[in-house]
């Protein structure tokens, strides 16, 4: 369990030094776009009040804690999960970014009532409107692995 505890430390952290360096020190805030490497990366300003890509996005209050419970009762469930019945080591690494990139978002919709989303990838003359940030892609990262190569259990 201390692999996916220092997995999700480090994702968790990751996260939240790369939005405070990019959306506070740097200012995304008021510039709103920051050009780095054009069009492949820029860092676009969104506040993402929904889901991935702004679904179920919700002004509300209630949303917002609503996806906050959704987003520990998830995380809660795989930390469980993989306590009870525990994988190989890419398995448990897989569940310990999902879980810091989930812890993430929450700290997000606590402190500033929505996600912030900053990165934006667009590539061969496909404009990418989307933005999103390090916990998205650990989230997506965690998910996947555990699909796609955390179901082998740890060697007895």
């Amino acid at each position: 369990m201390r692999l996916v505890f220092w997995a999700g430390f480090w994702a968790f952290l990751s996260d939240q030094a790369s939005k405070y360096l990019v959306v506070h020190w740097m200012n995304l805030i008021e510039r709103g776009q920051i050009d780095v490497f054009p069009p492949f990366l820029q860092l676009h300003m969104a506040w993402n009040r929904g889901v991935n890509f702004g679904l179920f996005s919700n002004d509300s209050d209630m949303g917002r804690w609503i996806l906050i419970g959704v987003a520990l009762v998830i995380s809660a469930f795989v930390f469980m999960w993989v306590k009870r019945d525990p994988l190989d080591r890419w398995g448990m690494m897989c569940a310990g970014v999902l879980i810091g990139g989930a812890l993430g978002n929450v700290v997000d919709r606590v402190l500033y009532g929505a996600v912030a989303d900053f990165i934006n990838m667009s590539c061969c003359g496909i404009n990418n409107p989307f933005a999103f940030n390090l916990a998205d892609a650990w989230i997506f990262i965690g998910a996947f692995g555990l699909i796609f190569l955390g179901g082998t259990k740890k060697p007895s």
